[in-house]
């Protein structure tokens, strides 16, 4: 695709062509039609975003099997003012490609993304046992490569790539789990949150003020108590010393919900640094149950009964 040259019908996302995060782009309904930027790396597509070169930006953010995507995570922790608008599934499946009148038995290297290859590696060394990776930028670069030098035999890649490179398909559904799935989020500077659906998740990034015992503990007492669920927990190295880290969490709720609002208060007393990416629609459509005592009229209710007391 172009360059981008309207930043408001721009968006972002690891290129090229082919790739599952296109996919995922592809679910955005306010995407369709506008330009799609592919870039090298989520720095890029951040970037953009930031500099008002996209107006948002889709993103890797978890997988199924390999957990989070950490260089997502650490962009969003250190990049300010941006903010999740959207979550998506993409179903992860891949097959192994090579050049014309390649067969399974000549290969010896395969070009791959890490991500990709960590979810072949059981089926890659049980019929490729001497294979070796050659690590790539994306799976459809992987691909790619293929027909600029021949450094590697075959590479790993997605379904349907044979429609944008001639290559052949040596072998199908290599990926160890038919289960995985891949999470995206689409990334924007907007301010403005999406009104609560009754199926929603809020994302925050939390450091704990010191390294005392109990400090984990006082931080989950936060959501616990409130009755909030958290869908994710991730630690990431803050990267200042050695035993720094700072969480990355997900919860069940809308910043909206009396029990979201309330607990992330908390978090702000407790936490020296919080940083709130946003609250939005989840992917799954899945309704959040609340048990009564946290729902919205129960904090309603404390609260003007103690505002009543001074009545």
């Amino acid at each position: 695709m172009p360059n981008p040259t309207n930043a408001d019908d721009t968006y972002s996302y690891l290129g090229p062509a082919g790739t599952f995060t296109e996919a995922a782009l592809a679910q955005v309904a306010d995407a369709v039609g506008k330009t799609w930027h592919p870039v090298n790396n989520v720095g890029q597509a951040l970037d953009d975003v930031v500099s008002g070169r996209s107006v948002a930006a889709m993103i890797a953010i978890e997988n199924s099997i390999e957990g989070g995507v950490s260089a997502s995570q650490d962009a969003l922790a250190n990049i300010p003012n941006l903010r999740i608008i959207g979550e998506y599934l993409v179903p992860v499946n891949f097959v192994l490609v090579a050049r014309p009148g390649t067969r399974l038995s000549d290969v010896r290297v395969v070009n791959a993304h890490p991500v990709a290859y960590a979810q072949c590696h059981l089926w890659l060394d049980a019929t490729l046992p001497e294979h070796g990776h050659l690590p790539a930028t994306s799976n459809v670069a992987a691909a790619a490569s293929l027909l600029a030098d021949a450094t590697a035999d075959a590479a790993i890649a997605p379904p349907g790539i044979t429609g944008h490179y001639p290559l052949e398909v040596l072998s199908v559904d290599i990926g160890d789990n038919p289960n995985a799935v891949t999470r995206f989020v689409l990334v924007s500077r907007t301010t403005r949150l999406p009104e609560p659906t009754g199926s929603d998740k809020t994302s925050v990034i939390v450091e704990l003020p010191d390294d005392t015992a109990g400090r984990l503990l006082e931080m989950l007492e936060q959501f616990a108590t409130r009755g909030v669920n958290m869908s994710l927990l991730a630690s990431r190295p803050i990267g200042d010393a050695l035993g720094r880290y700072r969480f990355v969490i997900d919860l069940d709720g809308h910043l909206h919900d009396e029990r979201v609002a309330d607990a992330l208060l908390g978090l702000k007393r407790f936490s020296p640094n919080v940083i709130f990416l946003g609250s939005y629609p989840r992917a799954d459509k899945l309704a959040i149950t609340v048990t009564p005592r946290y729902d919205d009229r129960a904090f309603t209710a404390a609260r003007d009964w103690l505002q009543g007391l001074d009545s």
